[in-house]
């Protein structure tokens, strides 16, 4: 029996290899695609409606809603619903919409900052625990060098956003008596705005797209020597700096109050679902719960960047006890703990509504002409909250 599935994850065939090395009777064969919004989830969704739909796919958290209004997800609960406890609580939760299965979680993508260690060293700058701290930090890194700044200020990124304003105590989307209550532009959100257009006013950062070549050549050169991402983009790093091995460190998310622990996460993290019309919802099914649940595999995807594991028994996966390449490129430093932490810390009570693609590309348009524009970041915000909000109702979804 073939099953097909569809992922954007670089060298997951090394976890399907072993899963198939471990059956007699199903194999999976590997279609890699383009990252979700970018094309792979239209490609989906087109070969749903036209019947021919893979078995198995990679799906963010936060397109599960997309895709259920689509009426394009099997109802998996009947294969899988019994492997609940291998998972974090919140991360299964994902693909579970009124007690029925949808997906299995794969890995979330907690929040961290990468950093230069070595110039935050040489210029006498502490860790910056708090945002407050990061601003005075900011300050000094730029007083270092003409072309050097803390960050990129990622405008293109609507992921990185949204987690800075979760982190900050956002909280956009409240599922209310089958109505959706949008507040993207709220306080917490407004003061995370306001402090970025402060970093902006003051040239403490550089408005740059990040993964363009211009950021990888900073990152590569330590123009640019913080970077707030999920876990998953270890991998990236050590793929653009391989030069810069031994002098990054991984930390906390700074926070808004000293003495705090709050953290959130890079758009929520991805899952394995099914796609409506599989003709092997069963093995599929059981396929997606392997690939997130044995420990082989997971320790393959932790090592590939495939994100923080979405399994409870972390203690299982070897690649998060010892991992030499990785712990070697951030001086030594275990760098799992870290993401163990932040993981333990996000906000659970954050919803993803559908249309996160539509989400997605109206944040990143308006942050984007409010830069160019030099308009106040709020606006943005506030246009978001009007776009958002007139586009569920388009859509027949109910906003109180």
């Amino acid at each position: 029996m073939d099953i097909t599935f569809q992922s954007w994850v670089p060298n997951i065939d090394q976890a399907v290899d072993a899963y198939n090395d471990s059956q007699d009777e199903v194999n999976v064969t590997l279609e890699t695609i383009t990252a979700g919004p970018d094309g792979g989830y239209a490609k989906m969704l087109s070969a749903v409606q036209a019947g021919n739909p893979a078995d198995v796919v990679q799906l963010g958290y936060d397109a599960i809603p997309d895709f259920l209004v689509n009426d394009a997800l099997e109802d998996i609960t009947e294969y899988v619903g019994d492997q609940e406890e291998k998972f974090v609580p919140w991360q299964w939760q994902t693909g579970v919409f009124n007690d029925s299965v949808y997906a299995v979680p794969q890995a979330s993508g907690p929040l961290g900052q990468f950093y230069r260690k070595d110039i935050f060293d040489s210029l006498g700058i502490e860790y910056p625990t708090t945002w407050d701290e990061y601003y005075e930090a900011a300050k000094k890194i730029r007083a270092s060098d003409p072309d050097r700044y803390i960050t990129a200020f990622a405008f293109n990124q609507a992921p990185w956003l949204i987690g800075l304003s979760q982190q900050g105590g956002g909280n956009w989307f409240t599922p209310e008596n089958d109505a959706w209550t949008v507040t993207i532009n709220d306080d917490e959100t407004l003061k995370v705005a306001e402090f970025w257009q402060k970093m902006i006013d003051e040239d403490l950062v550089k408005i740059e797209a990040d993964f363009s070549s211009e950021w990888n050549a900073d990152i590569q050169s330590g123009n640019v020597v913080t970077w707030i991402s999920g876990s998953w983009a270890d991998a990236i790093l050590r793929g653009t700096a391989p030069d810069t091995a031994g002098q990054w460190a991984v930390g906390a998310v700074p926070q808004w109050k000293a003495g705090e622990n709050v953290s959130a996460t890079w758009a929520g993290g991805s899952a394995s679902a099914v796609l409506k019309g599989s003709d092997n919802p069963k093995e599929a099914a059981e396929f997606a719960a392997w690939l997130n649940s044995d420990p082989e595999s997971v320790s393959i995807l932790t090592s590939v960047g495939a994100g923080w594991p979405a399994i409870a028994d972390t203690a299982s996966i070897a690649s998060l006890q010892d991992d030499p390449e990785v712990f070697a490129f951030y001086g030594g430093q275990d760098i799992w703990d870290v993401f163990a932490e932040s993981d333990k810390n996000v906000d659970n009570s954050w919803k993803w509504p559908p249309l996160s693609s539509t989400l997605f590309a109206s944040l990143s348009d308006n942050v984007k002409s409010a830069v160019e524009s030099g308009t106040p970041l709020t606006d943005a915000y506030d246009k978001t909250q009007d776009e958002m909000s007139s586009a569920l109702k388009d859509k027949g979804i109910s906003v109180n």
